[in-house]
């Protein structure tokens, strides 16, 4: 069967347009990260028509991936989550040209950067991630990320905006890129949960033992196939903002969709988030 691009997002227009359609196609995107929230990035930014991306993921798919991850099945379990999102991708739209990163991608940042229109963050590892953000201020680029939470979420890094390892008190503050380790940056888990908890109602809607194990690293996060796929369609509704250039958005506080109660969670003002801060940080 014969492809054609045109075809393929007739359906698109009316979301977007003619002109946006074309700046889609022509975009490039980084996703550091393509197992949960970052597959499903990937898969709907290429099923709205963006032809170029770079990925970057060491990991292999696992049977516990199966519960969430859109690439995860039977038969990719033990290859190579990079190759096998390349792989599908393409056979969604074969005129997609992806460049692949390893576990070493974020010591390509200052080649990577100058590439791309937009960050969507799918990667864990906080320090990683550190490094990232403030490569992505260098380079005024726009990133896109998400909270550890049990309530779809997505928040926004412009490029003038502060870094979330600022906003959110992270350890790794104020240390140079080349004295950061794991260690320092293994507290930046701790803050994050502090200001999800802080800001939204996560915490009401998971097991408080669960939790107290994550915090104490005895348990991987939790996961759960529509809160991933929910945030994931969030995050991409933000990366399609940023390359068409349309206002609003969340800021780099986030936002948190509330699907039990079907309300949206923004930010609380100073003086609530104070007050809910000090029993947050008596909690935890």
């Amino acid at each position: 069967m014969s492809f054609n691009y045109q075809e393929f997002t007739t359906r698109n227009i009316g979301f977007v347009n003619e002109k946006e359609q074309l700046l889609l196609k022509n975009a490039t995107v980084f996703i550091p990260g393509v197992g949960g929230m970052g597959g499903i990035v990937a898969a709907c930014l290429a099923r709205s028509g963006v032809e170029n991306f770079i990925i970057a993921d060491m990991d292999e798919f696992e049977v516990s991936n199966l519960n969430r991850q859109i690439f995860a099945n039977l038969n990719s379990v033990g290859k190579s989550k990079a190759e096998t999102t390349k792989e599908e991708l393409q056979l969604i739209n074969p005129n997609i040209k992806i460049t692949l990163y390893n576990e070493t991608w974020v010591n390509h940042l200052e080649d990577i950067l100058p590439q791309v229109d937009v960050v969507v963050n799918g990667c864990d590892d906080s320090l990683s991630t550190v490094k990232l953000m403030r490569k992505c201020k260098v380079h005024g680029i726009h990133a896109v990320d998400a909270f550890a939470a049990t309530l779809p979420n997505v928040y926004v890094i412009r490029a003038e905006d502060p870094r979330p390892e600022e906003v959110f008190k992270y350890p790794t503050f104020g240390i140079p890129d080349e004295s950061l380790t794991k260690e320092i940056a293994s507290g930046c888990l701790i803050k994050e949960i502090e200001h999800v908890a802080v800001h939204s109602s996560s915490l009401n809607y998971i097991d408080l033992t669960v939790a107290q194990e994550i915090m104490e690293g005895k348990r991987s996060r939790v996961s759960f196939a529509p809160m991933v796929w929910t945030t994931g369609c969030m995050m991409s509704y933000e990366a399609i903002r940023t390359i068409l250039k349309k206002p609003g958005g969340p800021s780099v506080k986030g936002l948190f969709f509330n699907v039990w109660t079907g309300k949206i969670e923004k930010p609380k003002n100073f003086l609530i988030a104070a007050l809910r801060r000090l029993l947050v940080k008596k909690y935890l």
